[in-house]
C-alpha cells in the first residue's frame, strides 16, 4: 500500500512542519535526476558528498571563536577544542525554552556523524547580532560537552531552488567544532541568538567498531524526508502533495526545533537502552554500510524508520544472516526505497521511489508491513508469558496502537509469532495493528513493534493519545528485556525461540 498521505502522521504526533522559507530563483547546476540514478556513495561514512570531502572540516573558520567548557581563556578559545565537561549543572540546560521567530537562528551540520576526535562544520543563518552553540549528548544523563565563544550573527542568503530540491549549500559555515574528547553518542547541538532564541543541529558521533554490542541507529533518512525546511519536503510543496520534492538535501536546517524527529521518536529509545547496562554502539542510516554491523550482537531501528536504500537494506539482511538480533521499535520500517547521491537523497513516490512492498516486501525483513494510516487504538497483548513481555503488567493500554501500525502478511517469514493484535478501525476498513517476533535461520531473534508509539509510549502521559503511565512501564521493561537479552548474541543460541523449520522469505539487495 502507498501512504504519500503519511507526512500528516506527524502532524498527528505533534511533529509540525515549519512554515517556509524564502526561496530565492533557480540555480544552475548539474543535475543528476536527468541522468539514471547511480549507485549509492562512496564518500567515507559520514562525510558524505564532493562538498564535504573538497573542504575538509580540519580548516578553521576565520570567524569562529570555540571556547571549550571548562577551560576559558584565550588559548582554550583559539583552539576550538572540545573536552569533556565536568562543571556542576551540566546536566542542566539542554532543553529549548524559546523559538523566537521563524528564522530568527538555524543552522545545520556539514557531516551527519564523524568519528570521536573528527570536526564538523556548523552554518548558521541568524538574525540575531550574534549567537553561541553549546554540544549536548543525548541519553540517559543528557551532558553539555563543549561551547563556543560568542559568535557574530549573519544572515545567510535565502534558500536555493535547485530544480524541486531546497538548499542553503551556498551558505558559508560559521564555526568548526572538533569532537576531540566526546564520547561516542546522539547529540543535539543548541544554538542559542543574542535574542534569546534557540535553535538544535543534530549530530551523531558514530562507533568506529560495532563488534560485541547493540548498535542504536538513528533514523537520519526519515527525519530528512519530512522535513519541510524551505517549503518543500518528500510529502508537501507548494500546492501541497504535487508540488512536493523528489530529492531533498542533508545542506540545510531541520525544520521546528530542528530535531523533532529526533526528540519525537528516538531520544527515549536511547535513555532507555544507555539505563539497560549493554555495550551500545551508535550509527546512524546512513552508516549503514558493508562492514559497518560487523561483530554486533544487535541493530535497534527507532520509532519512525522508513526510507532505506537497497544498501542500507542489505546491511541489515547481511546482519540477520549472520546471526545479529533486530529490532524495530517502531511502524511502517523500511518502507519507502531511495537512492543515494552524496548528500541527497532521491524518492519520486512514483516511478523510481516506490515501497518496498512492490518487489521485495519489507515483511521478509521486519517480519510485518505497513497497514494502516491514520490508527488510533488500544494495544493488545495476546502472548503476555512470552519472554519479551516478562515483568510487564498489564495487556491492554490505550492509546499505544497508532497512528501507524503495522500488520502480518502471507509473506512474513513463516515462524512469525504475532505478541500482540490491536484491532485498528483505519479509515473506516476494519484491521489490526500487530507485534512480531520471528528466528532466522542463522539464530537471529527479529521484533517489530507494529506501533509508532512504542517509543512515544515510554513517556507516558506526556506521549498524549490517551496514552498512560502504565503504557511507559510496560514499553520500558519490554524494551529493556529485548536489549539484555539481545545483547547476548544470536537468540536462537540463548533459548530465546526456535529457528524455523524452513528459512523465511529473503530479501536480496536490489542491483
Amino acid at each position: 500500500m502507498r501512504k504519500p498521505i503519511a507526512a500528516l502522521a506527524l502532524l498527528a504526533l505533534g511533529c509540525g512542519a515549519a512554515a517556509p522559507h524564502a526561496v530565492a530563483a533557480p540555480h544552475a547546476v548539474a543535475s543528476p535526476w536527468a541522468a539514471p540514478w547511480p549507485r549509492e556513495a562512496v564518500a567515507p561514512v559520514g562525510a558524505v558528498g564532493a562538498r564535504a570531502a573538497a573542504s575538509p572540516p580540519a580548516a578553521a573558520s576565520p570567524r569562529a571563536e570555540a571556547t571549550p567548557v571548562g577551560r576559558p581563556g584565550p588559548r582554550a578559545a583559539a583552539s576550538g577544542a572540545a573536552v569533556p565537561v565536568r562543571e556542576p549543572g551540566a546536566r542542566a540546560s539542554w532543553r529549548i525554552t524559546r523559538l523566537g521567530a521563524e528564522h530568527e537562528i538555524e543552522g545545520y551540520a556539514d557531516r551527519v556523524s564523524v568519528l570521536p576526535g573528527e570536526r564538523f562544520r556548523l552554518l548558521v543563518s541568524t538574525t540575531a547580532p550574534a549567537f553561541t552553540a553549546r554540544a549536548f549528548r543525548m541519553g540517559a544523563r543528557p551532558t553539555q560537552v563543549w561551547r563556543s565563544g560568542p559568535l557574530p550573527g549573519v544572515r545567510q542568503p535565502p534558500a536555493q531552488l535547485v530544480e524541486d530540491m531546497v538548499t542553503a549549500a551556498h551558505w558559508k559555515p560559521s564555526v568548526t567544532v572538533d569532537t576531540t574528547g566526546w564520547p561516542e553518542g546522539a547529540y543535539l547541538v543548541r544554538l542559542d541568538a543574542s535574542t534569546g532564541a534557540q535553535r538544535y543541529v543534530p549530530v551523531t558521533v558514530r562507533s568506529a567498531s560495532t563488534r560485541g554490542r547493540v548498535v542504536l541507529v538513528n533514523a537520519v533518512t526519515t527525519w530528512q524526508a519530512y522535513n519541510g525546511w524551505g517549503g518543500r519536503s518528500l510529502y508537501q510543496g507548494p500546492g501541497g502533495f504535487a508540488g512536493r520534492s523528489r530529492k531533498i538535501t542533508f545542506d540545510r536546517p531541520y525544520d521546528g526545533t530542528g530535531a523533532r524527529h529526533f526528540l519525537a521518536f528516538e531520544r527515549d529509545a536511547i535513555a532507555v537502552a544507555e539505563r539497560s547496562g549493554v555495550p551500545l554502539a551508535y550509527l546512524t542510516s546512513l552508516d549503514l554500510r558493508p562492514g559497518a554491523l560487523d561483530g554486533a550482537r544487535a541493530v535497534v531501528s527507532p520509532g519512525h524508520d522508513e526510507y532505506y536504500s537497497p544498501g542500507m537494506r542489505a546491511a541489515l539482511t547481511r546482519a540477520r544472516d549472520r546471526g545479529v538480533n533486530l529490532a524495530f521499535l517502531g511502524a511502517g520500517a523500511v518502507f519507502w526505497r531511495i537512492a543515494l547521491y552524496g548528500r541527497m537523497i532521491m524518492c519520486d513516490k512514483e516511478n523510481r521511489c516506490l515501497p518496498w512492498q512492490a518487489s521485495e516486501p519489507e515483511s521478509a525483513l521486519v517480519g510485518q508491513g505497513f497497514d494502516c494510516y491514520p490508527a488510533e487504538a488500544a494495544y493488545m497483548v495476546r502472548r503476555p508469558g512470552h519472554w519479551i513481555f516478562e515483568g510487564t503488567r498489564g495487556r491492554r493500554f490505550p492509546g499505544l496502537a497508532g497512528v501507524e501500525t503495522d500488520r502480518v502478511s502471507p509473506r512474513s517469514p513463516s515462524a512469525v509469532q504475532v505478541l500482540a493484535r490491536s484491532p485498528v478501525d483505519c479509515g473506516g476498513r476494519a484491521s489490526e495493528g500487530t507485534t512480531t517476533y520471528y528466528t532466522a535461520p542463522s539464530g537471529a531473534g527479529v521484533f517489530a513493534a507494529g506501533t509508532t508509539r512504542w517509543v512515544c509510549g515510554m513517556r507516558g502521559r506526556r506521549c498524549g493519545h490517551g496514552v498512560t503511565g502504565a503504557a511507559a512501564a510496560f514499553t520500558r521493561r519490554a524494551t529493556r528485556n529485548l536489549l539484555t537479552r539481545f545483547a547476548q548474541g544470536p537468540a536462537v543460541r540463548h533459548g530465546l525461540g526456535r529457528s524455523p523449520a524452513r528459512p523465511p522469505a529473503r530479501s536480496r539487495p536490489a542491483s
